[in-house]
């Protein structure tokens, strides 16, 4: 069964396992040196409650991670902090068992009930079960970037994809932190 919860620094050396293929051999993250667990943790901690870091587990006490999901400030101009940012990576033998799509839909709720009104998500191009994901949790292509990136020898275009989270309201109401909120599952 995989359990969506939120991540903690103990997480951390999980994560950095997820990603560092998707640095070191692929596209789909412009870093070029993966991070370690102590910088993935230093990564967690500097949401700062505000914004969520997820993941999906499997197995009898939920430490088998799957994938891990989070969001980030969209902008760092105050006019933006209504939106965000959102990432997920899938841990490779995990792939095409659902606990992606589980856990994204998971991030949206949560974002939604936190308040915010916006998710944007930056997709290396070309990606396929990136673009299926995130057009099945409801996002829309938004638009593309040409050519920002270059990486294991080529230019990468980065597509935008965008979903309303909730119905922007006059004022807005400021966003709730994560750590007020827990984790949100509709």
């Amino acid at each position: 069964m995989i359990a969506i919860r939120a991540a903690t620094a103990a997480d951390a050396g999980a994560i950095a396992a997820i990603y560092a293929p998707h640095v070191l051999v692929g596209t789909a993250s412009f870093e070029e040196e993966a991070p370690d667990g102590r910088t993935m943790a230093r990564r967690i901690a500097a949401s700062d409650g505000l914004y969520p870091w997820l993941v999906a587990t499997q197995g009898p006490e939920g430490t088998g991670i799957l994938a891990y999901a989070y969001a980030t400030a969209f902008h760092p101009r105050a006019a933006y902090r209504w939106a965000v940012e959102t990432t997920i990576y899938v841990a490779d033998a995990a792939q095409r068992q659902g606990a992606g799509r589980l856990l994204y839909e998971a991030l949206v709720d949560t974002l939604a009930a936190q308040g915010f009104t916006q998710a944007i998500a930056r997709i290396a191009l070309p990606n396929t079960a990136s673009i299926g994901l995130h057009e099945a949790t409801g996002f829309r292509r938004a638009g593309v970037q040409r050519e920002v990136g270059y990486k294991h020898g080529q230019w990468m275009d980065v597509g935008l994809w965008q979903r309303e989270l909730a119905q922007p309201t006059k004022p807005p109401a400021e966003p709730r932190p994560f750590a007020d909120v827990g984790v949100v599952r509709v």
